[in-house]
């Protein structure tokens, strides 16, 4: 999948540790940026029960993030808190370096104090992500809005999964060494396949033929950092609430068509996972039209049908490009090849039927689609919506992180749980 060329830097394959690694930053680092002192505690009288208080201190930092600078009175009113709950949820994540107060506005004529708004801050974290894709895996650094700071990638082909995590785990501590005063808040881990966030496992990857790889300790033990683990779809359908092209939407539907096809889908601020994180598996999804053997012995299974491995093979056998790579297949309809052209108009068009059979399931307010075709080019895209259908074609969008998908889909997994319960992951890393 495509990446920002400007940040990414590609590492060799190194050999395995015989120790722990650790990605903590260096007492120099420390010692220069110290970390922002912990709250005071509030009056027991005070002190809501702990569900309450995450959600309301999780509200307070989202209105932030979305609205910053803003004033608390905002605040209150855009979370349904009491001006003085904000106040304080405020003065306890100003405590903690996640926001601060912004520039005070010049006083006007009428009488009274100029509020003093407040805004995200975070200056000195980050969050590491790690996304397993089949022949590479990214790893990056992401600042507390969702940009991607710095990224790397590996290839693995021929290794195990416990040395791929523990080049993953180098990777990230190369990167953190190049960023000086940054304190690490934990390591997002993102995937294809069967993920179960609960217990930080990679069930299981067919075409990785990964099964049960504990990803969550392999990392956790490597890096001595908080670890969350979930699949990249669902990682994805969060970015994209919080920092995408589905902020504000109430429900969103992700479809990530890449050499994995999976599906995820968020209503109410909540992800719908499922018994052990299998929902959004649909692969196997029969898709109209569909010509190409699955390995399940059935035709025109999703992925069998959508899978950049497909996309790339008949590009082959077509004399458009070699190697096993899409964005080869971009450049050569970039450079006006129309083999090139037909296959992925028609792949995106295949992508449209698919994503046109889930908006008849879950009838989601927006569609977003990450396939390499619509992301980059207009008649691909057009083709993806006229698949759709007339009626629903505009609440279908391409992914807002064309350059940087997977790196955002690793940190993402982070910056959710931070998102959620920012007193707690904050307490993580203090």
């Amino acid at each position: 999948m495509p990446r920002s060329a400007a940040a990414a830097t590609r590492t060799s394959r190194t050999s395995r540790p015989t120790r722990p690694l650790s990605v903590s930053v260096p007492a120099s680092v420390s010692a220069s940026d110290p970390a922002p002192p912990a709250p005071s505690a509030l009056p027991a009288s005070r002190v809501a029960d702990p569900d309450r208080r995450r959600t309301s201190a999780s509200g307070v930092l989202r209105s932030v993030l979305e609205h910053g600078p803003v004033a608390r009175s905002t605040i209150a009113r855009l979370t349904g808190l009491s001006p003085a709950s904000v106040s304080e949820h405020c003065a306890r994540l100003a405590g903690l370096g996640l926001i601060r107060e912004a520039a005070v506005p010049a006083r006007s004529r009428g009488a009274g104090r100029p509020h003093v708004p407040v805004e995200l801050d975070g200056r000195g974290f980050l969050v590491g992500g790690v996304h397993l894709a089949v022949p590479y895996t990214t790893v990056a650094l992401l600042d507390l809005r969702g940009r991607v700071v710095a990224e790397r990638r590996t290839g693995h082909a021929g290794a195990g999964p416990v040395q791929v995590l523990e080049r993953a785990a180098e990777g990230l501590a190369a990167l953190l060494a190049h960023a000086p005063g940054a304190r690490p808040l934990g390591i997002g881990f993102a995937s294809g396949g069967w993920v179960d966030r609960d217990s930080g496992t990679v069930v299981e990857h067919p075409l990785l033929d990964w099964r049960d790889v504990p990803v969550r300790d392999v990392l956790r033990a490597r890096t001595g950092l908080p670890v969350h683990v979930d699949g990249h779809a669902r990682a994805l359908v969060n970015a994209e609430r919080l920092f995408g092209r589905a902020r504000g939407s109430r429900s969103v539907l992700k479809l990530f068509v890449g050499n994995v096809v999976d599906a995820a889908f968020a209503t109410n601020d909540e992800v719908h996972h499922g018994p052990r994180s299998q929902a959004g598996a649909i692969a196997h999804l029969p898709l109209p039209g569909g010509t190409e053997p699955c390995a399940c012995g059935r035709t025109g299974c999703l992925q069998a049908e959508l899978s950049e491995r497909t996309l790339c093979r008949r590009a082959r056998a077509a004399g458009v490009a070699a190697g096993v790579n899409p964005m080869r297949v971009l450049a050569a309809a970039g450079a006006g090849d129309p083999a090139a052209v037909r296959l992925l108009v028609e792949r995106s068009r295949l992508t449209g039927r698919a994503a046109g059979l889930l908006l008849d399931v879950l009838n989601p307010e927006t569609v977003v689609v990450t396939e390499v075709g619509a992301m980059y080019r207009a008649d691909c895209l057009a083709a993806l919506r006229e698949a759709v259908g007339a009626r629903r074609a505009q609440a279908v969008v391409p992914t807002g992180f064309t350059d940087s998908v997977l790196a955002v889909a690793g940190g993402a997994v982070a910056l959710d749980v931070l998102y959620r319960d920012p007193l707690a992951v904050s307490h993580d890393v203090h």
